[in-house]
């Protein structure tokens, strides 16, 4: 199967989903092995076994169906608000991708009607908090299961309200199954949960990188900041990637800039280092999130069941499970989104000084008018409330199932946490992008360089210049759709 890539994200996993529909020889194969398995009077953990601490009790043949659906049952104690409909969509989507990948021994039968809830776009509601990101994201796995069996909800179409799923089956005409020896396990086990947050989040941060480079010209444009930090020969003899690559966008969107020109040699040494600096500062969480891309990307097309099924007849238990590896990226991706929040709200700041004729808080009639002031109050806020959602989760780990999983990455935490930072920096952003926009304007007649020019006239194309105080939220969020405009992003390819 071919591998899914983060910046192919939603394609990549569609297209998996329809070589399996057409080719499951994979799933049959591996489901082969447990039939045979199923033969000899052999333990095999979660099959003819309890799980956890219960892994040396035996089950009978005739219990095995009843062990696999009280797995479902039992594990599904989740709590908190519901994940999103695009995320637990994207969580059932890569279970079905790595169950298609054929060492996990799920039936048929079951793997077919997970198959047609995402072609149906039957997604299952499912809490978020319950995991502790090893054994697999149990609790969030279990509820994700719970419509084969007739329990639990579906969203709707629109993804604003659930439908119990007894309702939703009968509509289209099923029956609740039941579960084969091995399919529960294969359903839980598993770090779908915290992978489908990472690459959610992910996909769209390596569009918000771009975007972040792009405002950080504008505000540098606005501010009347000095394009020399910029030197392909500076980056060069500090080579790291990520910083030669933002080097090269901003010189890109500051080419034929007529702002540059017209202060060329005012006199002034440095600017301060959130513009000087953003090479160093954007690059470093550009090679963050790229470290942070190649793990999550490895991770959506790994194995983490446990027993692994394999295709000599062995059938093996392991620790795939375990959330480690994405534990310590989700936290270090959020370090490294949270820092392009603090590093805007930096320039925000400075485009409200007055800098250089630009009037105090953007607007030339103050007093009456607060400006630009309180959306940097905003600004400010959610970079503080960053810092404090950064501190690493998987630094944690409490025992469980009685001591036999006695360490536990505490990833799904990081991967909930990881979510609210993104949001936060979206905000952040967007407001660096209206208060630029707004600085801009000020410097006309003089055009700034084509990336930005171009830049400018699509955000104006949506959110004008403000003469007076008025409502600012629209403009936010406004300003939030525009962070992912393609229109936008192509201005730096």
């Amino acid at each position: 199967m071919k591998n899914v890539k983060i910046s192919s994200l939603y394609k990549d996993i569609e297209d998996s989903i329809s070589r399996l529909k057409k080719d499951p020889s994979s799933v049959l194969r591996s489901r082969a092995v447990v039939e045979e398995a199923l033969k000899k009077n052999e333990a095999f953990y979660g099959i003819n076994t309890g799980f956890g601490i219960l892994a040396n009790k035996r089950v009978d043949a005739d219990q095995l169906k009843q062990l696999q659906r009280n797995l479902i049952l039992s594990h599904a104690v989740g709590t908190g608000d519901l994940i999103s409909k695009d995320i637990s969509r994207l969580m059932l989507q890569l279970k079905i991708h790595a169950l298609g990948l054929g060492y996990s021994g799920i039936s048929k039968e079951t793997f077919d009607r997970l198959m047609y809830f995402v072609e149906q776009d039957l997604i299952p509601a499912i809490p978020e908090k319950g995991s502790v990101g090893a054994s697999g994201d149990l609790a969030p796995l279990a509820h994700m299961s719970l419509p084969l069996l007739g329990f639990g909800s579906f969203w709707n179409d629109g993804g604003t309200e659930t439908i119990p799923a007894g309702e939703v089956l009968k509509k289209h005409g099923l029956e609740p199954i039941d579960l084969q020896p091995k399919d529960g396990l294969s359903l839980i086990n598993g770090t779908q949960l915290m992978s489908s947050y990472g690459a959610f989040i992910l996909e769209k941060t390596l569009k918000l990188l771009k975007v972040a480079d792009l405002l950080g010209a504008m505000s540098l444009e606005a501010l009347q900041g000095s394009n020399k930090p910029f030197d392909k020969r500076i980056h060069e003899i500090r080579p790291h990637s990520g910083q030669q690559a933002v080097a090269k966008n901003v010189r890109h969107l500051l080419a034929d800039s007529e702002i540059l020109e017209s202060h060329r040699n005012c006199g002034k040494v440095q600017d301060p280092y959130s513009l000087r600096c953003i090479p160093q500062v954007h690059g470093a969480s550009r090679d963050a999130i790229a470290h942070c891309v190649n793990t999550v990307e490895t991770e959506i097309n790994s194995v983490t069941d446990n027993p692994l099924v394999f295709p000599d007849g062995d059938i093996i238990s392991g620790g795939n499970f375990h959330g480690q590896p994405l534990a310590l990226v989700l936290d270090y991706a959020a370090i490294a989104l949270a820092e392009l929040a603090s590093i805007s709200e930096r320039r925000t700041y400075l485009l409200l000084e007055g800098h250089d004729g630009l009037p105090t808080l953007l607007m030339e009639e103050t007093g009456i008018n607060s400006g630009f002031m309180i959306p940097q109050y905003t600004a400010a806020a959610l970079v503080s409330e960053n810092k404090v959602l950064c501190h690493p989760a998987s630094v944690d780990s409490i025992p469980t199932s009685l001591g036999q999983e006695d360490h536990v990455s505490m990833g799904s935490i990081g991967a909930l946490k990881l979510l609210n930072v993104f949001k936060n920096v979206e905000q952040v952003l967007a407001i660096e992008m209206f208060t630029a926009a707004q600085a801009l304007d000020f410097r006309k007649p003089l055009k700034p360089g084509n990336g930005v020019e171009k830049a400018h006239q699509i955000i104006r194309e949506q959110i004008p210049h403000a003469q007076e105080d008025h409502y600012f939220r629209d403009e936010i969020n406004l300003a939030v759709d525009l962070l992912f405009d393609h229109k936008l992003i192509d201005q730096l390819g």
